[in-house]
């Protein structure tokens, strides 16, 4: 019952054109729901790998919605603004569409407006210290040495 049906029917809330043709992609997932957990958003959005990662996050005090530090159980609404630390860096996201079922990157991408800046550019891999293989333990002096070296 993907289509109109599921306009009329279920509340379906978004639509994706595939090859020329207008498909229902996952509509028993973007049911409309006004408010939803967090930590079930951010797994749903495919921020993080788990729900079980997205709560920790959370609890770790990596998320915040509108500013305030979130528990799991935060509840999100439509326009929240949602900041995260996921993937190595900081993500800054607006909240589209409220789902609490896992749907695919393609529809999932449609779930929220990015306004992250862009990620580094990757540094060309300079070789970091190098010591002599077999050389066996660094000594105090080598350690100050690579302290130095790492900017620490």
């Amino acid at each position: 019952m993907c289509g109109a049906e599921a306009i009329a029917n279920r509340g379906a809330v978004a639509s994706f054109a595939l090859m020329g043709r207008l498909r229902w992609a996952a509509c028993a997932n973007l049911v409309r729901v006004d408010q939803t957990r967090i930590d079930k958003w951010l797994w749903a959005v495919r921020l993080f790998p788990t729900r079980t990662s997205a709560g920790d996050a959370c609890s770790g005090g990596h998320v915040r919605v509108n500013g305030a530090p979130s528990k799991p159980s935060t509840t999100v609404r439509v326009g929240d603004r949602v900041t995260a630390f996921a993937q190595g860096r900081d993500r800054i996201l607006e909240v589209a569409v409220i789902i609490d079922k896992r749907v695919g990157a393609s529809v999932a991408v449609e779930c929220f407006v990015d306004h992250s800046p862009p990620p580094p550019p990757p540094d060309d891999m300079v070789p970091m210290f190098v010591r002599a293989r077999g050389s066996g333990r660094p000594t105090k002096r080598d350690r100050r040495q690579l302290d130095r070296f790492r900017d620490r």
